[in-house]
């Protein structure tokens, strides 16, 4: 005749499936009875988690054991663990530190501009990889979620993994990329409504593995809407340079965007006026194509620098290391980005 403490004792022996801790350990034999007269008998179990495949496998487990000691029926019911039982079983969570976590040292430097066509993502890329020869931990994030073009720019050809449910970034040059080019096929559009960009911001902050970062460079998408709005929302604390080209109706309308970065209290540390001319090779005369004085007009309406002036130069580039938009350490036009990257350190490290 099978009997109650029969029972027990076989049960005490298998584990919860989640928390690998014996039914014994985890107190999760509730209730036992037998009706010996039609050899039923009735079982209920707490678990960490119910209604879960490891459930239903355990179930066959307990059955089959049940009736192996003498039961011709059994029922069996399950319920979860109570709070304070579960919690003795569980180690404690440790909180993931994020970008955006309050004792996060990095430095968010956000590269904006008035309107599209200045070169903000060309100035974006070179000042990350500046930043990064001078010795800087750097990552950049491609925060033009409809103009995204940072991985086309730097070259790169792979993607982001995942590890520990985790987005590794992608690394070239020695910074940190993460791009919504990485998470669209085929170049598609982005058609996404505000809310879902918002997001998606959120999710490029706290998901993605950036590890530690000296700075983290935000390639804004152009002007005074939605995307950069969320953008200035989500960072309290952020420097910003803002991007015009020399002609007069340009710096005009980077303005707007400097006028935004003062509204929400972020800091600007200076204009990079790009295209500023083109130097022949032959006589190194300076043609300026668009015009001139518009970056120091637009630095002197802000209160601030001209960080320097990038001129239209093509960068060197072949097919074994393809990077279409950076410049060597060495090149004339690199070299300016250094400056350009030596004085923003100095700017917030003093």
């Amino acid at each position: 005749m099978i009997t109650r403490e029969q029972i027990v004792e076989a049960l005490e022996q298998l584990t919860d499936p989640l928390l690998h801790k014996t039914l014994k350990e985890t107190n999760a034999i509730k209730e036992v009875s037998v009706k010996p007269e039609k050899a039923h008998v009735s079982i209920k179990i707490a678990l960490a988690k119910t209604g879960t495949g490891e459930q239903m496998q355990l179930q066959g487990t307990i059955v089959k054991l049940v009736k192996e000691l003498g039961a011709a029926t059994v029922g069996l019911r399950f319920t979860e663990l109570e709070p304070e039982e579960l919690a003795k079983h569980v180690a404690p969570q440790k909180e993931v530190q994020t970008l955006l976590s309050p004792g996060s040292k990095t430095v968010f430097l956000a590269v904006a501009s008035g309107k599209g066509g200045v070169g903000k993502s060309t100035v974006s890329v070179n000042l990350a990889v500046a930043l990064a020869r001078l010795g800087k931990k750097v990552g950049i994030l491609d925060a033009d979620i409809y103009g995204f073009s940072v991985p086309d720019m730097m070259g790169i050809t792979t993607r982001p993994v995942v590890r520990n449910e985790r987005i590794v970034p992608v690394d070239r040059f020695g910074v940190k990329v993460i791009s919504m080019g990485f998470f669209v096929e085929d170049n598609a559009p982005v058609i996404w409504r505000g809310p879902m960009l918002g997001k998606m911001l959120n999710q490029f902050f706290s998901e993605v593995e950036w590890g530690e970062l000296d700075y983290l460079v935000l390639d804004l998408p152009p002007g005074t809407g939605d995307v950069a709005l969320d953008i200035h929302g989500l960072l309290p604390s952020c420097k910003e340079i803002i991007v015009t080209t020399p002609h007069p109706t340009a710096a005009f309308v980077a303005a707007r965007a400097g006028a935004m970065a003062i509204r929400t209290e972020h800091e600007i540390l200076g204009v990079v006026e790009n295209m500023s001319y083109f130097e022949s090779k032959v006589t190194g005369e300076k043609e300026y194509v668009f015009g001139h004085g518009g970056g120091q007009k637009l630095a002197d309406d802000l209160q601030t620098k001209l960080l320097g002036q990038i001129p239209l130069q093509q960068p060197k580039w072949d097919d074994r290391d393809f990077a279409p938009s950076v410049y060597d350490a060495e090149h004339r036009v690199g070299q300016i980005y250094n400056e350009i990257a030596g004085k923003v350190i100095q700017a917030i490290e003093g």
